[in-house]
Parts: structure tokens; C-alpha cells; sequence
């Protein structure tokens, strides 16, 4: 059974009001801390201007095929054959999208959008896309759990007290029953369509390959970018060092709805890196360079093919 999306509840206007308001807060608050610390981050830009160009360019490379990846893991999700040309550019076209509203909404919304004028019905769109959102975060932590081991003492488990312990598993379990009672009921046809859209694609070996071998592309090519950049700027750590931090950072960024991570995701980067021993002049510069590739350079070009995609009426 496809769910009805209208009737599906959403974001009410009250949430997406309470949304903008506390990514203004957050942007206002990286704002606040990026003018208090202006001179760490100028002598990181100062910096970045003088790294390694080769390396750059590989950042930009990667950060390129990220768009392909995520196109490859959206195709991956829909068992139809979807245009692969308009597939990639409404992937570019989502990401300046998602730069532009919280929690992900402008990319869902680009790619819902796209998906539904190739002729899929609005409820298995959006299947489809929480198919591929599940996909990204099993394969995320399927690499922190195989690089944790080979950077011991990188990630530290906070220890909990006793009492602590046991208001989290109060919380939890208060939660699962709450989930269970008011909230199972109203979302078992959505969960239950998903899954059956997950038989459906793993009963094809080349979709099932598509959507895991695109997520885990996507996830492993924004590491590498940060490596690169990294690489470029001389930061005395590891690459499997930077991928694992890169990894837990867009973690826990993905908590805060901030509009594509800005502040949030810039923040926890430059606290996992300088927190790892890394000067705070050379975290800024990677995250500088970072976000340079993949939202800053990328998002008027993005802008761009939106505009052409809505006008041409592909979404």
C-alpha cells in the first residue's frame, strides 16, 4: 500500500517557523564565534590561498563526483530506470537547494520533485528517498565502525555515571513507548511501503549494487575531498584519520537543521580537528577549503541548473 503523502503529516507551519528560527540562531551564533576568532580564520584563508594546488585539484575532483555518486544512489532506490542525464544535474541542482533551507528539505523537495516528473506517484518518491537516506546512514556507520579500530583513542565514549545511565535508558525506553502508542500507528503504512520498496530493490542485484555502491561512493568522496584539502594545507594527521573525524563531525552536524550543515557541520569540524592536535590556524584552512568545494564554488552553478530544470519543467 503507497502512502498518501497528503495526508502524510509533515512539518506544520509552526515547525518549519520554529526550524528557521533556530537556523538563524545558529548562523548567528557561527557568525558570532567566526568574527570573535577573525584572526585564526584569516591566517587559515591566507593559508589555503598558498597550499598545494595538485591537491586542490583532487579535492575538486572529488568533490565533482559526489554529485554522480549521489545520482548513482538515487537510481539505486527506484526500481524504474530514471534519465541519467537530468538524474545527475537534479543531484547538482538539490545540493545548492539544500543550501538554501534547513534539514534537508531543499534537496527532498528537488528530488521528490524530479522523481514525480518521470512518473513516479508522490508516496513512492518518497519512499524512495527515505530508502536512499537509510542507505547513507547505515553505510556511515558501517565506516566509522571499520576505521574506529584503526585510530584508536580518536573517538572516546564520554564516561556516564551510574545515575546517568539510567535517566538515558528511562528516556529511551519512555520514548519507544511513546513512539509505539502514538506515533506507530500513523507512520506503519509509510514504514510499510518502504520496506517493501527495500525487498523490491535488493530482489535486483544491479539496484541494490547502485544504492550501496553510490552511498558509500558519496560518503568516501566528502571524506576525500577533507583529505585532500587537508593534504594540501600539510594538517599532520592521517587520512584515515580525517575520513573518521569527517565522519562522526557530519554526525553529529546532522542533529542541528541548519541549511546544508553551514555552522554547524564548519563548527564540528573544526572542533574535531583541533581537538585531534591539529593548529587551529590549519583547521580552518581544511574546513575552509572544504566547504569552499562543496557549497561556496558549486551554489550560484547549482542555482543555475534549478532555475533551467523548473523552466525546462523537469521538475
Amino acid at each position: 500500500m503507497v502512502p498518501n503523502v497528503n495526508a502524510t503529516p509533515v512539518t506544520g507551519r509552526r515547525g518549519v517557523y520554529w526550524q528557521t528560527g533556530l537556523c538563524l540562531a545558529l548562523l548567528a551564533g557561527a557568525g558570532w564565534l567566526v568574527r570573535r576568532h577573525w584572526p585564526t580564520v584569516e591566517h587559515g584563508a591566507l593559508r589555503l590561498a598558498v597550499a598545494d594546488q595538485g591537491w586542490l585539484f583532487v579535492a575538486a575532483l572529488a568533490a565533482v563526483g559526489t554529485w554522480a555518486s549521489s545520482a548513482l544512489a538515487q537510481q539505486g532506490a527506484v526500481v524504474r530506470r530514471l534519465p541519467g542525464g537530468r538524474l545527475v544535474a537534479a543531484q547538482f541542482a538539490a545540493s545548492a537547494a539544500n543550501h538554501l533551507l534547513p534539514a534537508g528539505l531543499g534537496a527532498g523537495a528537488v528530488n521528490l520533485r524530479f522523481l514525480m516528473r518521470c512518473g513516479l506517484p508522490a508516496g513512492r518518491g518518497a519512499s524512495a528517498l527515505a530508502v536512499k537516506a537509510a542507505a547513507g546512514v547505515v553505510v556511515r556507520l558501517a565506516l566509522i565502525a571499520a576505521l574506529a579500530p584503526a585510530c584508536p583513542g580518536l573517538l572516546r565514549i564520554p564516561h556516564l555515571s551510574v545515575a546517568a545511565l539510567l535517566a538515558v535508558t528511562t528516556a529511551a525506553v519512555l520514548l519507544v513507548v511513546l513512539i509505539r502508542v502514538r506515533v506507530w500507528a500513523r507512520c506503519r503504512d509509510a514504514v510499510t511501503a518502504v520496506a517493501a520498496d527495500i525487498r523490491a530493490l535488493h530482489a535486483r542485484p544491479v539496484r541494490a549494487a547502485a544504492l550501496w555502491g553510490g552511498s558509500l561512493a558519496f560518503a568516501g568522496l566528502h571524506a576525500l575531498v577533507l583529505i585532500a584539502v587537508a593534504r594540501a594545507v600539510e594538517l599532520p594527521l592521517s587520512p584515515a584519520r580525517v575520513a573518521l573525524l569527517y565522519l562522526a563531525a557530519s554526525g553529529a552536524a546532522a542533529l542541528l537543521p541548519t541549511p546544508g550543515g553551514l555552522g554547524s557541520l564548519d563548527a564540528a569540524l573544526a572542533l574535531a580537528l583541533t581537538v585531534s592536535g591539529t593548529p587551529a590556524a590549519a583547521a580552518a584552512s581544511a574546513v575552509l577549503g572544504y566547504r569552499l568545494l562543496t557549497v561556496w564554488l558549486p551554489l550560484l552553478p547549482g542555482l543555475l541548473v534549478l532555475g533551467l530544470l523548473v523552466r525546462r519543467r523537469a521538475l
